[in-house]
């Protein structure tokens, strides 16, 4: 396979993979737990022409490296500061946080509110109450030992590529992943992405628990917040369920509430027309005074 596309840039001492696509004012796209920039393909076209479009991969996951240290939300806001200034651009940008990503996505505007434009959450994760799960460091260096122990066993090159299939095809309404063979193979067929996998579901709760302390201590710039919810339709007692912890997010967020159906929680791949208008919703349009991407 070629190399893939964009470049690699060095951001707090970890190479990661990056693309920046189009012109206009700025938009970051990060997708969930263990998902890849090849994820968005379907949401950029619809945007490129209006913003520039950033999308890169967190540390172990997609062509990025590996980081020493465990994922947290204050860390993952950081590190999309830290590709903004690698790829010179230094003024405000729309989040989109996909799924997990939403943690990351709210904890930037926070942490970095004159950086931030809008906010897009994209079926994103909700914790009402959360807590730091139990020995977090005893957690963080089980997950560290669990991927060393899959990819000695040959697990990843063997079932990866499956799995990522499967995930797909549960949490999309599309019957195929749209992604290529030989890419899923490069990605999910190593280690060091089951790795990065593992210990990203390990923090989860911690990275949760976190982003509730910055909301006490760091309020949400005046910008646009948009909370997309994923529906199949079906009326059923979870997605009524689900639904109702979105609309209460949004409510906190002080946000714009949407729901999409019929869609699964893969919204970028079911309806990324959806996610592409709520990005141009809240973001503002200064296609004058914005660089164009050049990465």
């Amino acid at each position: 396979m070629e190399r893939p596309p964009g470049r690699m840039v060095r951001v707090a001492g970890v190479t990661l993979h990056v693309l920046s696509e189009g012109a206009g004012p700025v938009c970051v796209l990060s997708g969930g737990l263990g998902m890849g920039w090849f994820d968005w393909d379907p949401v950029v076209p619809l945007l490129s022409e209006h913003r520039t479009v950033v999308r890169f991969d967190r540390p172990g996951l997609g062509f990025s490296a590996p980081s020493p240290e465990p994922p947290s939300a204050a860390g993952e806001a950081d590190r999309i500061a830290g590709v903004l200034d690698a790829l010179g651009l230094p003024g405000p940008a729309t989040m989109v946080g996909h799924s997990l990503a939403a943690f990351h996505a709210e904890a930037f505007a926070r942490l970095h509110p004159e950086r931030t434009d809008g906010v897009v959450l994209v079926d994103g994760s909700v914790e009402e109450n959360p807590s730091p799960g139990p020995a977090s460091d005893l957690r963080t260096a089980a997950a560290r030992a669990r991927g060393r122990a899959v990819t000695a066993a040959g697990l990843p090159r063997a079932l990866g590529p499956t799995l990522r299939r499967l995930t797909v095809r549960a949490t999309s309404l599309r019957r195929t992943d749209p992604a290529p063979d030989e890419l899923l193979r490069r990605c999910y067929g190593s280690g060091r992405v089951a790795r990065a996998i593992l210990l990203e579901n390990a923090r989860y709760l911690d990275v949760a628990a976190e982003l509730a302390v910055l909301r006490e201590d760091y309020p949400l710039p005046p910008v646009p917040v948009a909370v997309l919810a994923a529906s199949h339709g079906n009326g059923s007692w979870f997605e009524r369920r689900w639904l109702e912890r979105q609309r209460r997010l949004a409510e906190r967020l002080d946000a714009r509430f949407e729901t999409v159906a019929p869609a699964g929680h893969l919204l970028m791949l079911d309806r990324p027309q959806a996610v592409a208008d709520a990005v141009l919703a809240v973001s503002p349009a200064r296609e004058a005074d914005s660089p164009r991407a050049t990465g």
